[in-house]
This record gives C-alpha cells, structure tokens and sequence, in this order.
C-alpha cells in the first residue's frame, strides 16, 4: 500500500530545503496554509471557503513551491510519494495526483496556468509565488508536532524544557500509535469465533512473457488466472491463493521475495515464465517456501500449443504434494480429468479476459468479440459463455446497445453457461448480479452469490458479490465477515476494501469506512465510488464542510450535482443545494434515485417517494441499496417506505 513519506534529511532531493519553512504562501489567485494542507482561493465567493489537500496532493505541491518555477521530475514526486518497497502502479498514482492538484487549483493540462508539464520529464509552477508568513525551522512540512511548536512562545527556557520533556512525549506517542494500530488490526480482521489452524496461504505471481512477442501478454497473463483458479480449488479450507488483482501488481517489477512476503503474508510463492519454440510452449514453474526462500522445486513444462490446458493441472498436482495438500478422491479424480476445451476457443476466451479486465468501452467491445469467437469454436465452452454475458450487461447497462437488448442476451449467456455446467462458480455468480440488479430477486440472487462461494470459497469475486448480497437484505453482520475474508483473499484490490468500507459505512461505522475507503483509494486512485463515498461519510460525520474537495475529484457530473446538493443542504446553504439539486433533476432526470436521495435526506418525504416510485418504473439499479442507505433513514419511520420494500421484493 502506498503510504506518502514527510520530508526528511533523507530526502532523495539534492537541493538543500529552505530554512525558513512557510505558514502561508500565495500562488497566483490561491493561498496555501503549510500548516494544515488547506488551500484558498482569494478570487471565490466565499472567501473562507477552503479545501483540504489530500496527503499525496499537498506532498506534490510543496515540492514545487521548493523549487520555485523549476522542474520536479517524476522520479522525485515517486521517491517522495512511495516507499523503495511500495507495489504500486507508480505512473497512474503520479498522474492522478497531478490532476487532483490540477482540479484544486482549476487549472487544466490542455490549457495550464499553474502547472506545466515537460513531456516523458516532469512538472513546475508557471505563477508568481509570494511568501506570506513564515517561521522557524529546518524543512517545509504539514506536521501537527511542527505547528504546535510554531505557536508556541520562544523562550530559551522553553526550549530547555521541551528537550528534556521530548523523548518521554515522543515514547508516549508511539505506545499510543502502537496501541491504536493493534486495536484497528483486531477489529478489522479478528476471527469470528474459536481460531482455526493456520491456513497455508500461497501466492501465484504473474506468468513472465519471455517468448519475445509483446502481443502474447494475454497468454501470460490468462495463464496466471487459470493457475490460480485451478490452486485455488484444491482445497480451500486448508490452501489459501491470493487473488488475480493482488498478484498482478508484481507485473514488469523485480519485486523483492520478502516484499511479497510482507505484502500478502504468505508462506509460499510460484514463479512462472512462458516461452515458445515454434508450436510448443515451455513453461517454467518453481515453488519457494517464503520462511527461508528456499526453492522446493522448479521443473519445466513442455507442451505442444494445443495442449497448454493440461500445464494447470499438472502444476497443480506437483504444488499440492510438495505442500502436502490433502486432496479427496474427487478433487484427484477432477486433476486427471481431460480438459474438453477446444484449444482455439481457450486462446479467443484468453483474448477476450484480458481486454474485459481493461475496463473501457472500447475494450469491452473488443472483449465481446473473442468471447463470440470463443463459443463459436467451442459452443459448450461455459467458461466463454459467461464472459459474454458479463459484455452484454456492461453494454446494456452503459447505453452502448439497447439497454432491454443487452440484458436480455445477458441472461440467455449465463443460462446456457449453466446449462452446460451447474457447477460452474463464475456462472452462479453473474446470474446473482442479474437476478438482483435487474429483476430485484433479492433472494433468487442471494442463493446464486451463495451456491457460487460454496463451490469456490476462495474466489473473491464471488465472496464479495456474497457479501454485497447479504448486505443489501440489511444482513451486515454476515457481510461484515465476508468482506473481511475478500479483503484477506486479495489484499491488494482496491475493490475488497471498498466493498469493506460500504458495509461499514451501511452499519453507521463511519470511522472505519473513512479508513477502509482511503486505503482502497491509495491503491487505486480511480476506484469507484472512492472519492462519492468518502464524501458522503463526511457528511454523515457532521463535516460536510471537508466532503466540498472530495466531490471536486469525482468524475461523474450527475454524481457532483448530487453530492453537493447534500453536502450544501447540510452546511445550511440551501440556495447551493437548491441549485444542484435543480441541475441534477434538469440534466440527469435518468438518475431517480440519487434524486430521491437527495430529498430524502433534506426531510422532503414527498418528494422523495414519487422519485423512489420513477426508479422502480425505470428498473434503477440503484434501489439495491433502498433497505440500508442512510441517506433514506428519514423515510424509515413513513408507511410508504415498508410499501415500497414490498414492492421491491425486499424481506421485512
């Protein structure tokens, strides 16, 4: 996880810092409060209005204040954001960074007026800086121990008695962070009940692409998902797998054996690499025992192209004895089953996962084609199948063919994928998405996100549909545990830790949920709905006024009217949220529930309803959320509301 780091006398920057660290500082229409990461705009209607600098954000910006109009390099802003031994993707972080910064200061990198950028180099400040107020000290940073000892009194006696007092203060701090790290640790992930043995935990990292050929990434990276999925199934109570997304953050990086051990907390890793000589593949697998990074065995793998399915179990078989994974006769018997798959079909279903995963219109169209090809090879490949389903959803739901159409083919996929597999995980899993979101059966869907977890316990995927399952039927007990074990399966996924801080944040533990959703943001800065949550905790807190920088970051406009309409309404500036809440309802009258959440939330009972009722004749997926939001709690105690739980099929 990327965690920023101060500035030090460590610091990789060779110039010396400033002896005179800044309180305030002005960058053309803009003030910046060194002391608390606040920035002000002195052209705004509101003069006090300001906005809190993330960490990562505030970091960037005082490192061009320091170099006052000349540039800082991209290696720099790495070094001072993240650890040596951070698995980050540095460049997406560098570059969200820059754009929050961009949108706080309302600057564009089109047309920019405070940040310059230096193409494959760096950034720098083009304004004028003025320095306001300063005062003693040896470095310019956002420090609670700095500013209290800025406002003190200077005293030669003062500072003879803070050097006395200072260790025994700094002791007692670091009890008390020590403390409060071991109290969120056990809160976080302490065991429901009586502890079980220690599972043995493994992580597959990614298959390295050494055939030559850049475009057989696909190949590298399918074969690293089918190997995990086959190890995962062995035997889940007793062999934990790390999942696919945690993995992958190890692509194209000479990461450190006990990095990874530290960052999973694993007991065992699997290196793979991929090559090819003519019509065969050679791969090369070797399993390291993490305690003394001992190899146990490497062993190569050479198959003709056609048969590169079998390479999953046998890699399987040779991990499960090395560790001594206890196997039942039918998991053996499932190892020395034959794959079925036409391997022309298993290569177009590769192509098609590894655009999917990619997460853009365009490439979900792409994705869609290899998938057709894929059961077009091989008509009973279940596998394909699915995949197209979940295309067909994506297209419809995001208006890129008729919305009615896509589903409608969603369904037909996911019914033939299990047609021809009942026993098929992904399968169960996206008949659940399918049954909840579009056809408001809570309950048929909660069986499919439950018959998917039985079948792999160990897939993430299907333990946090699980989990949002349960907690939509206002079962958060449930899905408290089951987003932790997510979380446990892929630590690194910024979507285990959103999905854990949106159960929290249904339960009224707004504290974790603030936490838990800044982790998932400090691991991916895009995820969704990263900065819409954060803000709308905020809010809840009692602190709308710091929610106003988070909604700037968000992407959606519909989303922004929304968030501002709540987050005005509760700082008491009714006209604002009026004004948003008229945009919304103006621009995105599509978007119903949002609309009823917003009066919902200002007391507007009505008003909140009739929009309630528009969504459910627009089918809106976002009343899968009616039975917990808190921004509904007003209408809890209305008659309407249970009716409208009726309606939706919701148990009471």
């Amino acid at each position: 996880m990327a965690v920023p780091s101060r500035f030090s006398r460590d610091d990789p920057d060779p110039r010396p810092a400033p002896t005179t660290p800044l309180r305030r500082v002005r960058l053309g229409a803009f003030e910046l409060d060194a002391t608390s990461g606040e920035l002000r705009s002195t052209e705004a209607a509101d003069p006090n209005q300001k906005i809190v600098l993330r960490e990562q954000v505030f970091q960037v910006l005082l490192m061009l204040l320091e170099r006052k109009g000349t540039i800082v390099t991209r290696e720099e802003i790495k070094n001072r954001l993240w650890a040596d031994d951070t698995v980050v993707d540095f460049d997406r972080g560098i570059n969200t960074t820059i754009q929050a910064l961009r949108r706080s200061l309302g600057d564009s990198a089109d047309k920019p007026r405070y940040i310059e950028t230096l193409a494959r180099r760096g950034y720098r400040l083009t304004v004028p800086i003025e320095y306001l107020e300063s005062v003693p000290g040896t470095a310019l940073e956002k420090d609670r121990d700095w500013q209290q000892h800025a406002a003190a009194p200077i005293s030669i006696d003062a500072g003879t008695s803070q050097r006395r007092t200072k260790p025994r203060w700094l002791a007692l701090a670091m009890l008390l962070v020590l403390v409060g790290v071991v109290l969120v640790s056990w809160r976080h992930f302490r065991p429901a009940g009586t502890p079980k043995p220690q599972r043995i935990v493994l992580a597959v990292l990614p298959f390295e692409n050494l055939t030559g050929d850049p475009n057989k990434e696909y190949l590298a990276d399918g074969l690293t998902e089918e190997t995990i999925s086959q190890l995962s199934r062995l035997n889940p109570e007793q062999l934990g797998v790390i999942a696919r997304t945690s993995v992958m953050g190890y692509k194209h990086k000479d990461a450190r054996l006990d990095q990874v051990e530290r960052d999973l907390s694993v007991q065992y890793v699997l290196e793979n690499s991929l090559r090819e000589n003519g019509d065969h593949i050679r791969l090369t697998s070797q399993l390291i025992q993490m305690k003394d990074q001992t190899h146990l065995w490497a062993r190569d793998y050479d198959y003709p192209a056609k048969d590169i399915l079998r390479v999953q179990d046998d890699v399987a078989k040779a991990v499960a004895e090395e560790i001594k994974v206890h196997l039942t006769s039918q998991q053996q018997a499932e190892l020395e089953q034959p794959h079925r798959v036409n391997p022309e079909a298993f290569d177009a279903y590769l192509q098609g996962y590894y655009f999917f995963e990619r997460n853009t219109d365009k490439d979900t169209e792409t994705a869609g084609k290899y998938y057709e090809r894929a059961t077009q090879l091989d008509p009973s490949y279940a596998l394909a199948w699915v995949g197209l389903s979940r295309v067909r959803k994506w297209q419809g739901m995001r208006g890129l063919i008729p919305t009615e159409q896509g589903y409608r083919l969603a369904r037909e996929e996911v019914e033939r994928a299990l047609a021809l597999n009942p026993n098929l995980a992904e399968a169960h899993t996206q008949m659940g998405r399918i049954k909840q979101q579009l056809d408001f059966d809570w309950a048929g869907g909660d069986a499919s996100y439950q018959r998917a977890v039985e079948l792999e316990p160990g897939n993430p995927e299907a333990v946090r549909g699980a989990a949002s399952s349960a907690a939509m039927l206002g079962r958060l007990d449930e899905a408290l545990q089951l987003d932790r074990r997510a979380v446990d399966l892929d630590r690194l996924n910024a979507g285990s830790w959103e999905r854990l801080a949106e159960t929290e944040f249904f339960m009224g533990q707004l504290d974790e949920a603030a936490a838990d959703i800044k982790k998932a943001l400090e691991l991916n800065p895009d995820v969704w709905p990263g900065d819409s949550m954060l803000s709308q905790i905020y809010v809840l807190q009692g602190r709308p006024q710091d929610a106003l920088p988070e909604i700037k970051l968000v992407r959606y406009d519909h989303q922004r009217a929304y968030l501002y309409a709540i987050a005005y309404y509760a700082l008491g500036r009714k006209k604002e949220s009026d004004d948003a809440l008229r945009e919304l309802i103006h621009k995105f009258p599509q978007n119903t529930y949002e609309i009823a959440g917003v009066y919902a939330f200002r007391n507007q009972s009505d008003e909140a309803f009739e929009w309630l009722d528009r969504a459910y004749v627009q089918r809106n997926a976002g009343l899968i959320e009616t039975k917990v939001d808190p921004l509904l709690k007003s209408l809890h105690h209305d008659p309407r509301f249970a009716s409208q739980l009726k309606k939706l099929n919701f148990p009471i």
